[in-house]
This record gives structure tokens, sequence and C-alpha cells, in this order.
């Protein structure tokens, strides 16, 4: 790929608008599932595999990472999103890492691993995932110098418990549900943004494969188009009925009566329960409370802060302008504010949904009690 830092190849597959109707099959398919059949990570032949989301839904790219800097760019530019795939990412670049450093005494070959870590955790701030997943890949560099077998091995550790994590997060999430209505979503928390079947889509999928949900709305989210372009895109080759509408449309609906709950991930939860995720989540909520509809919010405590406060302390991350207007001919005196997130208050939070177990109303006790107990299950 021209001007793309490091080495990366790109492999083109079957384009998903050119047969709408037959869902195109998807070269990083691993799982067996019903309704689970996309993974966005790989490791395969010594390299990443990554699933180009800026690609999709028209063309199935592959790229082929081989060293950090690659690595960085992909986050960077959004060929891997989501806080649980950045974190699943980040931990196979250490490995990338470690292979790319010279033969050295294991206090230099620790400086490098150090070097690799912070360029990573700069790619994007607000992903709390991000640097979890580069704190387990150094505990491993430092007991284990130079070892990258220990390294891989950590590496698919932490991306095999994000997928068990997410399936009974899934299990969790859908004995919420009461059969017979409609679902709302934002933005894509599915197989794509994550090690794989996904947070809040992953309790979609357990619901629809339980057969309890009516269908499943999906915000557009803009200005990347997530949900345009991602959610409907997974849901489609599961063969989950949905129906795909513009952000501002979502109160209309929730005024229906169909809409059941709204379900949404995270990027980062705060010692007090505030949310941050992606931008529009706040309005839902604000909406789905005045409105009398349950908020759920589905993340794996791995995206849990107990060192940020309060949703205030959330990094906020602030990208181009030009993601805003696209191909609009604005006036060059027109200024743009583009906040890829917002934070969601606690309060307005009904239900927080995490592999350990399921918080109604969190607060700053629940989560402290949720992350210092070992136990699954009710909370």
């Amino acid at each position: 790929m021209s001007g793309a830092p490091g080495f990366v190849r790109v492999f083109l597959m079957v384009g998903y608008n050119e047969r709408r109707s037959q869902p195109p099959g998807n070269p990083m398919t691993t799982a067996s599932t019903h309704h689970d059949s996309v993974r966005a990570v790989e490791w395969r032949d010594d390299a990443l595999m990554l699933l180009d989301q800026r690609r999709l839904p028209g063309e199935t790219a592959l790229l082929r990472l081989e060293n950090v800097p690659a690595v960085v760019a992909a986050i960077r530019n959004m060929s891997v999103r989501g806080a649980p795939a950045i974190g699943v990412t980040a931990a196979y670049a250490m490995v990338l890492a470690a292979r790319a450093i010279p033969d050295c005494e294991p206090a230099g070959w620790l400086a490098g691993m150090e070097a690799a870590r912070a360029r990573l955790a700069a790619a994007r701030p607000t992903a709390v995932n991000l640097e979890w997943a580069l704190a387990a890949m150094m505990a491993v560099a430092h007991e284990h110098p130079r070892d990258q077998q220990a390294l891989l091995a950590e590496a698919r550790r932490i991306h095999e418990a994000d997928i068990a994590g997410n399936r009974r997060m899934g299990e969790l999430g859908s004995a919420l549900i009461e059969p017979g209505r409609a679902v709302l979503t934002h933005c894509n928390t599915g197989a794509l943004a994550t090690g794989g079947y996904g947070t809040a889509l992953g309790v979609i999928r357990a619901a629809a494969a339980a057969g309890k949900i009516t269908e499943v709305l999906v915000d557009e989210t803009r200005p990347w188009l997530q949900g345009a372009r991602l959610t409907a895109w997974e849901l489609h080759r599961e063969g989950v009925p949905a129906r795909l509408i513009v952000d501002s449309a979502a109160p209309l609906f929730m005024a229906s009566g169909d809409v059941g709950w709204v379900i949404v991930g995270a990027d980062r939860v705060a010692a007090n329960g505030d949310v941050a995720n992606k931008i529009g989540t706040y309005a839902l909520a604000v909406a789905a409370r005045y409105h009398g509809i349950g908020f759920m919010v589905v993340a794996p405590t791995s995206t849990v802060d107990l060192a940020t406060a309060t949703g205030a302390d959330i990094p906020i991350e602030q990208r181009d302008g030009a993601e805003v207007f696209g191909d609009l001919d604005l006036p060059a005196s027109v200024a743009v504010a583009n906040p890829a997130f917002d934070v969601t208050p606690a309060a307005l939070v009904d239900v927080l949904v995490t592999e350990r177990g399921v918080l109604r109303m969190p607060d700053t006790a629940a989560i402290a009690a949720l992350m210092s107990g070992p136990g699954v299950g009710g909370v």
C-alpha cells in the first residue's frame, strides 16, 4: 500500500453491495456458532491480519501488518476500531515489536519494548482497553525478556478471553430482554469491534438467536457511519432483522412504543459509572430515560478504569473536521468540531453488563465491588 508506514499487504475479496441478497464469505471467518461468523483480528503466519473496516461494506479487504508503525497507522486511521479490538490488536503488535528489536541485553530489549508500548498507547487516547492490553504484554515482557513465544501466548490469551467474555455478556444481557419488541443500537459493537462476537451486539446476537427481538434499529452513527457500514453489514450476514435509521430519528422510534431497550457499548467506564462511548450515545440515554426505555451498556471489565474518577476526567478524542463535512464545499471560515466520543452520566445508565456480572444503576460503590470480586452473575 503506497505511502503506508511500515509494510502492509492488502488482499481484496468479494464486495457486499454486489450481492445484497447473499452475504459474502469472510476471509477472517473462524467461528461456526449461529449468529457468529465474523473475526476482524487474527494472528496468521507470523503476522497480524486485520479486516480493513474502512472498506466495508463495499469491499472485504485484509491488511497484513508486520511491524509496529503499520499497526499504529491502522489504529489511527480506523482500519481497526472498537476498544476491545484495538486492545487485542495492540497485544499482537507487541509481538511484532519484540521480533523487530535487535538482539541485545534484556535492559536494552525492554527499553525497545517500552518505546513500542508508548507509540501504540498514543494511537487513540479514549479507549482504555489499549493501555490495559499493553500493560499485560509489558508484564510478560519483564517476566520473560526476549521471549517472543511467551508474548504471543499472552496476546492469544487476551484475544480468547475477550471472545469468552463477550459470549458471557451476551448471555447475561439477553436474559434481561423481554421478547416481542425491537432494540436500538448505536455505532458498531460487534465482532468487528472486539476479538469476536461483540459486546452490545453480542447481547443482540444472543437475543436474536433466542427469538427475543423483532428487529434491530441501527443508528447510522455520524460521521464515520459505523452503524450504516458495519453494524448493518454484520446483522445482514447473520440474518438478523434490522432497519437502518438516521441518528436523529431515534427518539421518534422510541416514542412509538416498539423499542424495549437501547443497547450500546463503551470505550471507557469511569470509577463512578460514567460511560464514554461513540458521539451520540449521551443523546440516546437522555431520550431513553424520557421515554421510559431501558438503557443498557455492555462492556468488559477491561473497559472499566478505576483510575479515572468521573467522566469529566476521560480524554475525548478530537478528530479531523473533514470527517464531518466530507464532500461538502464549506466556506473556509466555517469551523468544525468533531469529538469522537461523549460521556453519558451514570445516572442515565439503567444496566451495566460485564463478563463478571450485571450492575443495575451503577455507581462508585457498585463499580468498586464489581472490580474487586471474582464472581460472575447478577451483582
